[in-house]
C-alpha cells in the first residue's frame, strides 16, 4: 500500500529536476541519466582476516543488529558437486531481521522476493576476503510504500554498521 501523496511528491521532484535542467539547456536524457547513477546495488569491504573467520565475524556482527543467518550457500561446494567445477571460497549468507521481515510482509505480501538479505563473502585469488551486502534502498527504490522505503533505510544503516565493524 502506498502512503497518500508519495507518488505526487516523486513526480514533483522529477518535474522540478527536469525544469531546472531544461532551463539550463539540459535534456530529459540528462535527468534520467543522473537518476540512474545515484545508487549502488551493493556495498563491499575487503577484510584482512581468513575466510572462515570473516564468516564467523559477520554472523556475530549481524546478530548484534538483530539479524540471524537463515540460509548459507557454499558455492565452492555446490559448484564442485553439481558441475565438478573448481571455484574459490564463495559463500552466500541469507540474513533476516525478523521484526523488519514481519512488518514488511504485513505492508506488502510480495516483499518475500527480496528476502532474506543476501551477503556474499568471497576469497579472491590473492587471498583477499571481500564482503558484499545488497543495498536495500536500491531494492526498494521503485516500491510505492513510504513504510518499506523507511525500513530499507534503517536496514541499510544496520548493514553498513556491520561492514564497518568487520
Amino acid at each position: 500500500m502506498s502512503e497518500p501523496g508519495t507518488r505526487a511528491i516523486r513526480l514533483i521532484n522529477i518535474k522540478f529536476r527536469f525544469d531546472r535542467y531544461h532551463a539550463s539547456g539540459g535534456s530529459m536524457d540528462l535527468v534520467l541519466g543522473l537518476q540512474q547513477i545515484v545508487m549502488e546495488f551493493h556495498f563491499s569491504k575487503k577484510v584482512a582476516l581468513p575466510f572462515k573467520e570473516v564468516i564467523e565475524k559477520i554472523t556475530s556482527e549481524l546478530k548484534k543488529e538483530g539479524f540471524g543467518i537463515i540460509t548459507q550457500i557454499d558455492m565452492k561446494e555446490t559448484l564442485k558437486k553439481k558441475l565438478d567445477a573448481d571455484f574459490r571460497n564463495y559463500t552466500i549468507l541469507g540474513a533476516c531481521n525478523p521484526r523488519y521481515a514481519y512488518e514488511g510482509l504485513l505492508e506488502e505480501d510480495k516483499l518475500g522476493v527480496f528476502l532474506p538479505c543476501n551477503i556474499v563473502v568471497q576469497e579472491h585469488d590473492n587471498e583477499t576476503v571481500e564482503v558484499s551486502v545488497a543495498n536495500p534502498e536500491e531494492m526498494m527504490h521503485n516500491v510505492d510504500s513510504l513504510t518499506l522505503r523507511t525500513f530499507a533505510s534503517e536496514i541499510k544503516g544496520s548493514l553498513l554498521h556491520v561492514l564497518e565493524n568487520l
